[in-house]
This record gives structure tokens, sequence and C-alpha cells, in this order.
């Protein structure tokens, strides 16, 4: 079992990724193809895997659900690569998600929003950290929607919670980003979120963030990983080439509806082979004609 200080190390660099989750046609994980996708992704190297994120659809899952698909992550990719459950909701909920992936043998959560209700920083800071408390292992908290958490409130879950270890931002406010960097220093692990992280990926990395998850990912791993190289080492030349020929007009059909990030992935995966089935509601799945300009770009990038 990894200690949260671990964990941090390895998310410190590499590739991370967020699976989607397997239904069948009536909407009921399927664990099978689950761990079949595992199995797909696993060679590719990313460093860590996110399940039952939200590109995981985490928040149409039922407890019974969630169970089942840490379960099915941890026993396929043990010795592989480590796995990190969500993690959500209001702060007791999401203490049992927390404490049920640890029970699972997850190697650390992803806290994400606890939804709906605005809350101020210090009520903020109680939430993390009564999560945080529950378990013993490592915890990133996700910085979106109703959780944006400052930096003087990062500075006290730091020195209050040991195995706090990572901060994922899908806000993309620069100067919080810069100020929360240059406050806690290497006290956390800092990981890029925002959807279709690699449009902000060059960005991130020049703000002392160079880890980013990928959702596409899902259904082209070689792009993702070259992209990332790319990234990683300064090739600006690759980084604008797949970013004209692909992200953009990616971003041009993933921008028509609001819960098309995790669509569009669900639709990709199902181009490549790979289906994952339907989103569940309230998210609605692409139309044939998205689907076929999805796919003319999928295939423009050559064998996956």
């Amino acid at each position: 079992m990894f200690t949260p200080q671990d964990l941090k190390q390895i998310l410190s660099s590499g590739l991370l990724s967020f699976p989607i989750t397997d239904f069948d046609a009536q909407g009921d994980f399927v664990a099978s193809t689950y761990a079949d996708r595992l199995e797909w992704l696993a060679p590719y190297g990313a460093t860590a895997l996110f399940v039952a994120g939200g590109t995981g659809e985490f928040f149409s899952l039922t407890p019974e659900d969630y169970t089942k698909v840490v379960k099915v992550a941890v026993e396929t990719c043990r010795g592989k690569v480590p796995i990190l459950a969500g993690a959500g909701g209001p702060t007791r909920t999401a203490i049992a998600y927390a404490q049920e992936a640890e029970r699972l043998g997850a190697h650390g959560v992803l806290l994400m929003p606890h939804y709906l209700t605005e809350a101020s920083q210090d009520g903020l800071v109680e939430h993390v950290a009564a999560v945080c408390n529950s378990v013993r292992f490592g915890v990133v908290v996700y910085n979106r929607n109703v959780c944006k958490l400052n930096a003087e409130s990062l500075l006290q879950l730091a020195e209050r919670c040991p195995n706090l270890i990572g901060f994922k931002d899908g806000v993309g406010e620069i100067e919080s980003m810069v100020t929360i960097r240059r406050k806690l220093g290497d006290r956390l692990t800092y990981l890029g979120g925002l959807p279709t992280a690699e449009v902000y990926a060059a960005a991130y990395k020049a703000l002392g963030v160079p880890v980013y998850s990928s959702a596409v990912f899902n259904f082209i791993p070689k792009t993702a990983i070259e992209f990332y190289e790319a990234i990683r080492t300064d090739d600006f030349a690759t980084t604008g080439r797949l970013i004209d020929d692909f992200f953009l007009p990616y971003l041009a059909i993933r921008n028509k509806k609001a819960g098309y990030a995790v669509s569009i992935v669900k639709a990709g995966a199902t181009l490549v082979g790979h289906t994952a089935g339907p989103v569940r509601t309230p998210l609605v799945d692409l139309n044939p004609q998205e689907c076929e300009q999805l796919d003319a770009l999928i295939k423009s990038l050559g064998p996956q």
C-alpha cells in the first residue's frame, strides 16, 4: 500500500486519466467491459487512473455502483497502475465514499465538490479536513464549481491534514493559481483539471503545474501520450499541430451542449471499438452528425 507521500510523488509527473464507466443499454454498470477497458489502457503508460470521477460519471452512480466500479478497477489494475477513486457530495456522504474506496484497496481519493450549496472558506476547510481525517490514504482536492479554495484555506488544510497531498484545479483563475503555487510550494502536488486539459497544458506548465488529467486518453491514448510528451519536452511544433488539427475542432463539438465534455469521450470510445455504452441522464449522447465529425477527427490521427 502506498503512503500518502508515495502517492504524491507518483502524481508529480506523467499523464493522468479518468476512465469512463461502462453501462449497458439500460444504463446498468457492466463490470466485464469495464475491466477490459482498464486492461486496454494500462499499457499506454498513464501514471495513475482516477476511477468513478467526473468523466466516469460519479455524479450518476449509486453507492452500489460505486463499490462495483472501484472494486473492479483495484482488482484489474493491481500491480500495474495506481487507482484513485472519486468522492464527493455532502461531508458525511463524501466520508462514506472515501472510506469505502480505502476499504476496497484504492490508493487515494479525488475529493470532488460538495455540490449545489455555496459555502464560505472556513466551511470548505472544515469539509475537506473532515474527509481527510476520516481516512489514512492520500487525498487530492478538486477545485471547481462551488468548492473554490483560496491559498489561505489550503495553508490551513496543509497544516491540519498530512494526507492532503494534491490540488487539482478545474477553475482556471490564473491569479489564484499563481498565489496558491507560490504560497504552498512543494507541500502539495498540483494537477491541471480543466475540461480538455490539453488546451491549457502549456500555460499551466509555465505556472508550475506540469501534470494534468487527459479525458481523451480514453479513446486516443497514443495521441494523448504523444501530446503530453510534447508538452514535457517543449516540442512546440507537435503541440501546435495537434491543437490545430484535433483539439480545437474537438472543442467545437464538445462546446455544443453542456455535459458534452463527458458525452464526447464516450462517443470517442465507441468510435474506436471500445464502447462504454450511453451516458446516464441528465447527460445526453452526441447526435449522429456530431459522431461523424468526431470520427473524421479521430481517423485523421492515424492508428492508436
